[in-house]
């Protein structure tokens, strides 16, 4: 069973006024939601299983092309997100990983897992182990916080 995540909702908030702007769009296949922070973006995988991707804004290969800047900029990103999901989800465990094989450009991955999904303990891009049976809260509250947390009013 699927999560009652958004079918396809971008949500982009300009640095400038911090305030979100929702739109809905069909033709995104794999990620349902975007959050826009002026060094980083983060997108919303489209899984059984809360999972984010954080990408660094600039066009760069490996971390360690990353500023000081962007570096502090992920850590933080990834602290709250972990933070949120923990105190929002109950997971069983945080996964975080960053790859960049299939796509070159510096990101992260940060998923919630519970022992409940298809493929927990393995990676999701794993063997299916069963079929998953989650009951997870909607994901709206959950963006709600982290917008709150990763763009604070200024």
């Amino acid at each position: 069973m699927r999560a009652a995540f958004p079918t396809a909702v971008t949500v982009e908030i300009a640095a400038s006024d911090r305030k979100p702007a929702v739109t809905k769009s069909a033709a995104r296949k794999t990620t349902l939601a975007t959050v826009d922070l002026p060094l980083l973006f983060i997108e919303i995988h489209d899984s059984e299983i809360p999972w984010l991707k954080i990408f660094v804004r600039r066009s760069v290969r490996e971390f360690s092309e990353c500023t000081a800047v962007e570096k502090t900029a992920i850590w933080d990103a990834l602290d709250v997100i972990e933070r949120e999901m923990l105190d929002y989800y109950r997971p069983e465990k945080i996964n975080i990983a960053s790859f960049g094989n299939m796509l070159p450009q510096v990101h992260w991955h940060i998923m919630a897992r519970f022992k409940e999904d298809s493929y927990f303990p393995e990676p999701m891009w794993g063997p299916r182990q069963r079929e998953g049976v989650l009951a997870l809260p909607p994901m709206e509250p959950f963006l709600e916080n982290l917008r709150r947390k990763l763009l604070p009013e200024s």
